[in-house]
């Protein structure tokens, strides 16, 4: 645990100078007005009252990581509150990528054994797991005109929303009159970058910002288009607007203007 652990718990706010630093170091967080970050801010709070944080192997978590990682959790519930991150109880850091034992089932049916480098993962129940050598070191980086998001914060928590509903389906919990629209609108986009990549199998990135990990289910075309929505809302309002519009609705938050006013 971080230092000021107990102190802060005791007052429940963020030093205001290591706020500026946190938000002056995520591009895509200066987008907020003033009010905005106000609010920010009490989420990020709140995150850190609510979530234990462990770090693995040594690594510590310093008073600038612990904050890091809550103001850009916060960012998805700005305007929705805790309740989604109710799942989960822990966020649990490595320095690097952890090596992960996997065993899947061919279409034959042979079961076979392997190994996946993760930088970050989420579990229904949790903990969530981030590295932040890979990952969170990145977390500033705003993508540029052909370069793809990458955020594992917002990525992992995209999935933890996902989960809201019980199930990884690249749809959280919703009225039952905005599950089709929804999953109608997410379901034809991850099946047209499937298609895009059956095509051209050497693609970089996809359109919209998103990196080709989008197209492997729907559940990661989720995740890895909230992460565009919220570090290259331009360039996935551009190829996404039907889904974009959705997004916008359920985060309340309709960030594309407002990267355009930044420059």
């Amino acid at each position: 645990m971080w230092r000021w652990l107990e102190r802060w718990r005791q007052a429940r706010r963020i030093p205001d100078d290591l706020w500026h630093r946190t938000v002056q170091a995520h591009p895509f967080l200066l987008w907020l007005n003033r009010q905005e970050l106000e609010v920010l801010k009490r989420r990020a709070e709140d995150f850190l009252d609510r979530k234990e944080f462990h770090g693995v192997d040594g690594f510590v978590v310093s008073d600038e990581i612990a904050v890091a990682v809550a103001a850009q959790a916060a960012l998805p519930v700005l305007h929705r509150g805790m309740s989604d991150y109710d799942g989960f109880v822990g966020v649990v850091l490595h320095q690097g990528p952890v090596r992960a034992r996997r065993e899947w089932c061919d279409e034959a049916g042979v079961v076979h054994l392997g190994h996946e480098d993760l930088v970050g993962e989420a579990l229904d129940g949790g903990p969530l797991m981030l590295s932040w050598q890979e990952g969170l070191d990145d977390a500033a980086w705003v993508p540029g005109p052909g370069e793809t998001a990458f955020n594992v914060v917002l990525h992992e928590l995209a999935h933890v929303l996902d989960l809201t509903d019980g199930a990884l389906d690249g749809c959280p919990a919703l009225p039952q009159a905005l599950r089709g629209p929804w999953r109608q609108a997410v379901h034809g986009a991850h099946a047209r970058c499937e298609q895009l990549l059956e095509g051209q199998p050497d693609l970089e990135g996809l359109p919209g910002a998103l990196d080709v990990y989008a197209a492997t289910d729907v559940g990661e075309w989720f995740a890895v288009s909230v992460e565009a929505f919220f570090t290259a809302p331009l360039a996935f309002q551009r190829d996404w607007p039907e889904v974009y519009r959705l997004y916008a609705h359920h985060f309340g938050q309709d960030p594309a203007p407002r990267q355009a006013a930044a420059g």
